[in-house]
């Protein structure tokens, strides 16, 4: 905001600049201060109130200031005598920050009065100007302390506030959550706390062992040893039954695509039925993905194993819809480590169409990337809007049926044509004139006239013929009402925070949210008495223990808990943590998953993969003792070469660039100006030859070659010909994504780095469906022995890049032929030939852009 001073007398403090984050604060005042709670000394509130002017800011920064439920601020006096700007600024002070004071938001208006904060319908208000009137609780504990050491002057000085993104200011709440944790009696499940701990017969918390067996003989609402199981529509064809229980003989019963199965020692017992509602087809599972799925229904703890591409989140998709198809009443803890694992489990469970929308909840910010079809969103308040808007639409077809049978009439309805009927009215029609003409009509016979004859014709329906399809059409009408009786509630509660809690605590059948939004929210989750049976876990290999542990324990009653299942793959990056003591003499960095993997619990690894070309898949499946090809991995794309390139993968020696290899100009913020040029070069030359930009990302193994990459991007890729830039990101922050083309920087020339570490390794080699490009330095890799088994492959294909001249993006060019010669194969000598036939492309493709 570039802090400075005036020379008046006394001189007065201004701002020459901005920025996203901070605002000028006007008219600050201290409104409320409480009477201290008998026993305590700090006030029981303090509240003020103050103005800021959002004018300066575009509509993308005035909407992220304007997501103000549950935002925390910081209020500060900024000093602009102190501003030292002789040498770079190194703590706050130098800036001018004299005093910081947290504060949490209450209310915001507009200066019409607008309230702009906890609004609940479907249209919510648009601020009529950028005044923001802004009303704060202040932290009591911190007021007590001013007001004791005569400092209270500091709440007249304040002139700037400071807002920070909640996902990143995360600590005092998830420290608070631990602290009150410690401090409470909430238990695990008594079936989990010996494995917990680390003892006894590691199969006990199993739902295959015996233990869990004579657990579940006892608890209602899982399924006993001797009970079928409902897998649904997991599998395609009684071959692939068969096929998922190889030493099993494999009976069956009954028409369908669901299917339930019971097992005993030798025989799989399969009654086929037709399900209830149109589901989309599900991936063929393999036998390993079969009995996973079998034992996260199951009671008890499930491990599986899912390395690259074997279809971890398609299996746990299957096993929550599952649970919910099998047991309604029960429900579903959703958890993962970043958002888009939690948006993508999220998706693939709404496309499949088994679960209705509104029994779905997403927790946290992140729902704002969701892509699913739906009139609402997915939040507390979307699910509100939802459900108020399908309360009315339902409510008009039953004021429409009711005028059909000369119950009601138009006159009935309200002044914008709303229907007459509430849920509770709607629920007594429905038994007095709907069911009643039902039972009359199988009374009579089904020779009997169509008793909602005109009610077809008022819907623009045909009127159905024929036993099963009348019988179809009443189910489907009964299915309205019943609708109907799980939005009764929204008819009583008033607000929407209260119907908001209602939905989360009683009719959400699936609850989604991130393990740092588990810890943040776990007092009020329990305040409102959440209660769940079954826990599902994905990326589970990524998370501290405690991360791990705290969505256990969301709920009063411990033993409620019937399930868990988690997802993960220890193989790849462990949980992340800065402090390196904490993470290595601590251990901190080991995951919970990892430690129930070597305690030697059951765990399932997922032996099949469906996302790279072999040849990919040859690079890291090495660590888990061979994965074998799916059948999708030899059709379509996978069959043809990735045209202009003689290898779907290589490894591409980069010298020095300038005189200069790797170059660090802050601590671990390390860049290679060569690497960088390289495969910005190379993105350029693939999107002038025909592929798609967004089929490309760029991973580099550090924060400081990301953002040189960047800025060599906006620098070179600066005309009409590259529309899209590629997406460019860490190799830690990209597990669990994936892309046909994958640009890999290694950065480093003197020391391997952080790379040196397997894990990391497993995860950049394991991004890429088609092709995999790495750029680094040869002959420092060259002897790096733990790299060996993935590497070596690649120095078999040379270290210069090949290219195949006149051959663009869709080749018709099969997969694995190389016998190119002659004038079509080019092999780049370096940076220098390949930015010369970019510059060659690119002059060619921006002529006949100006000629058309």
């Amino acid at each position: 905001m570039n802090p400075s001073s005036t020379y008046d007398e006394p001189p007065t403090t201004t701002f020459g600049g901005w920025s996203k984050y901070c605002s000028k604060v006007a008219s600050f005042e201290v409104t409320k201060v409480g009477k201290p709670l008998l026993g305590r000394v700090n006030p029981r509130v303090v509240e003020a109130t103050f103005t800021i002017d959002l004018s300066l800011y575009n509509d993308n920064i005035r909407r992220e200031w304007d997501n103000w439920d549950d935002a925390n601020l910081y209020l500060l006096n900024v000093n602009g005598t102190k501003v030292d700007n002789s040498v770079p600024a190194t703590n706050l002070r130098q800036l001018g920050v004299e005093r910081v004071r947290g504060c949490k938001v209450t209310s915001v208006t507009d200066n019409d009065g607008n309230e702009l904060t906890n609004q609940w319908g479907s249209n919510p208000i648009i601020a009529s100007s950028p005044i923001r009137n802004i009303k704060v609780n202040l932290d009591t504990t911190q007021f007590y302390m001013d007001e004791k050491t005569n400092k209270l002057d500091v709440y007249k000085e304040f002139n700037v506030v400071m807002r920070r993104d909640p996902v990143n200011n995360n600590a005092p709440p998830f420290l608070q959550t631990l602290n009150s944790i410690s401090q409470t009696t909430s238990a695990l499940p008594r079936w989990l706390e010996p494995t917990f701990l680390g003892f006894g017969n590691p199969e006990d918390a199993w739902g295959g062992g015996e233990k869990m067996k004579r657990w579940a003989e006892t608890t209602p609402g899982v399924p006993k040893p001797t009970d079928s199981i409902d897998f649904g529509t997991c599998f395609q064809d009684d071959k692939h039954i068969k096929e998922s229980f190889p030493s099993h003989k494999v009976t069956f019963t009954g028409q369908g695509q669901g299917s339930k199965l019971k097992f005993d020692e030798k025989t799989v017992f399969v009654t086929h039925y037709e399900p209830t509602t149109d589901t989309k087809s599900t991936p063929r599972f393999t036998p390993v993905q079969v009995e996973a799925i079998k034992s996260g229904i199951n009671p008890g703890l499930t491990l599986v194993v899912g390395p690259p591409g074997t279809g971890k989140t398609d299996t746990a998709v299957a096993i929550i819809t599952n649970l919910v198809r099998s047991y309604p009443n029960q429900r579903i803890l959703m958890v993962t480590h970043s958002n888009a694992a939690l948006n993508d489990l999220f998706e693939k469970i709404v496309a499949t169409n088994i679960v209705d929308e509104r029994y779905m909840i997403r927790l946290g910010g992140g729902e704002k990337q969701l892509n699913v079809d739906s009139t609402h969103d997915f939040t507390k308040r979307g699910r509100v809007a939802y459900t108020l808007a399908r309360r009315e639409l339902l409510l008009k077809d039953v004021q429409l049926l009711s005028e059909s049978l000369y119950v009601g009439s138009k006159n009935d309805r309200g002044p914008n044509g709303e229907s007459s009927y509430t849920c509770e009215t709607a629920e007594l029609f429905n038994k007095h004139h709907v069911i009643a003409r039902i039972q009359l009509y199988y009374s009579n016979g089904t020779d009997a006239p169509f008793p909602f004859e005109k009610y077809c014709e008022l819907k623009g329906e045909t009127e159905p013929t024929g036993e099963e399809a009348t019988k179809a059409y009443f189910d489907k009408l009964q299915e309205l009402f019943d609708e109907l009786k799980d939005f009764r509630a929204f008819e009583l509660l008033r607000g929407g925070g209260k119907r908001s809690e209602y939905l989360l605590t009683k009719q959400a059948k699936i609850v989604a949210c991130t393990v740092t939004h588990a810890g943040l929210a776990r007092d009020q989750l329990i305040n409102l008495g959440f209660k769940y049976d079954s826990v599902v876990v994905e990326e589970a290999g990524q998370q501290l223990e405690v991360e791990t542990f705290i969505p256990l324990l969301l709920q009063k009653d411990p033993t409620r808990l019937k399930r868990i299942c988690l997802f993960g793959d220890h193989n790849q990056l462990p949980p992340i943590l800065k402090d390196r003591d904490l993470a290595e003499k601590g251990n901190f960095s080991q995951s919970f998953f990892a430690r129930m993997i070597s305690l030697g619990i059951k765990s399932f690894t997922l032996d099949s993969q469906g996302r790279a070309r072999p040849e990919i898949a040859a690079l890291y499946e090495w660590r888990y003792g061979g994965l074998k090809p799916l059948p999708n991995t030899s059709e379509g794309a996978y069959l043809k070469a990735n045209g202009g390139l003689l290898h779907n993968t290589q490894f591409v020696n980069v010298a020095d660039y300038e005189g200069r290899g790797e170059n660090c100009p802050t601590p671990y913020f390390y860049q290679n100006l060569g690497e960088a040029e390289y495969v910005v070069a190379m993105f350029q030359y693939m999107v002038l030859i025909g592929y798609d930009p967004k089929k490309i990302t760029i991973l580099t193994t550090y924060n400081g070659q990301k953002a040189l990459v960047e800025d060599v991007l906006r620098a070179r890729c600066n005309n009409v010909l590259f529309r899209f830039l590629p997406q460019v990101f860490t190799v830690d922050k990209y597990q669990g994504q994936q892309n046909d083309i994958i640009l890999l920087s290694l950065v480093r020339t003197e020391r391997v780095g952080h790379l040196r570490d397997v894990r990391r390794l497993v995860v950049a080699l394991s991004r890429s469906r088609l092709g995999l490009y790495i750029f680094g330095r040869e002959e420092l890799f060259k002897e790096v022995k733990e790299l060996e088994p993935a590497f070596s492959q690649m120095w078999e294909k040379g270290t210069e890049l090949k290219l195949v001249k006149g051959e663009g993006a869709g080749t018709d060019r099969d997969c694995g032929n190389v016998n190119v010669k002659g004038d079509k194969l080019h092999v780049c000598k370096g940076l220098t030939d390949l930015g010369q036939i970019v510059g060659g492309l690119q002059a060619m493709a921006l002529q006949g852009v100006q000629t058309s």
